[in-house]
């Protein structure tokens, strides 16, 4: 999926009716973009929010995922594709992802920012469960009372859960993440991929992203 850098945003946004986005059609497997390969070091700035890791710290290959909770190429990936990569390179210490916010419309915005605000422990969870249930609560006429529901799987109360979609610091800081990722490292849709500085874009297999990290071993 491809969006433009969002115009200034505040709370009031955050909620659109689900045609208020288009969906790109799939690219057929991860493939690099030969166009540049991003200085790792300077990938590795957090920015504003701190980043989520998956894996060891110290993993040879590093991979950052810059995602959207609504877009359904990043859903396939974390449904399908993530779970084979979690066992064969995060569990074993091959490599590390890290997760950050390219939110593309105010839904993904508001799951982003809930992610945020639950406990650290619960953070890939919730967003696994995010993208599993992602049509019960992306595709629909009012979004509160499913993600409200999702929420309450981390413990969120309905107090909680309000708090942290009124929270225009937090909603600031995950527009400057995607806003730093499209102007300085040229994400321009989801899922984009850096494996160790290298942009892949687009769809991506088991086997496609195995390749990418065993290229790196």
């Amino acid at each position: 999926m491809t969006f433009g850098v969002p115009m200034k945003l505040n709370r009031r946004h955050l909620f659109l009716s689900a045609t208020a986005f288009a969906l790109a059609p799939a690219l057929a497997a991860v493939r690099p973009d030969t166009a540049r390969a991003e200085d790792l070091s300077g990938l590795m700035d957090p920015g504003p929010l701190k980043d989520m890791v998956m894996g060891d710290e110290n993993a040879p290959v590093t991979i950052i995922e810059y995602a959207s909770m609504t877009c359904p190429h990043c859903a396939n990936f974390h449904n399908n594709v993530y779970p084979d990569i979690k066992k064969n390179y995060l569990e074993t210490g091959k490599a590390k992802l890290i997760f950050r916010e390219f939110p593309l419309d105010p839904r993904a915005y508001a799951a982003s920012m809930l992610a945020r605000c639950a406990d650290e422990q619960f953070y890939f969870p919730m967003t696994e469960v995010l993208f599993k249930q992602q049509d019960v609560w992306a595709r629909v006429d009012d979004p509160r009372p499913p993600l409200l529901q999702i929420a309450k799987l981390a413990g969120f109360t309905q107090e909680s859960f309000e708090a942290c979609l009124q929270n225009q610091e937090l909603l600031d800081k995950v527009n400057q993440v995607r806003t730093k990722a499209a102007e300085v490292f040229g994400v321009n849709g989801t899922p984009t991929f850096f494996i160790n500085g290298e942009k892949y874009r687009g769809n991506v297999s088991v086997e496609a992203m195995s390749e990418a990290i065993d290229s790196l071993l």
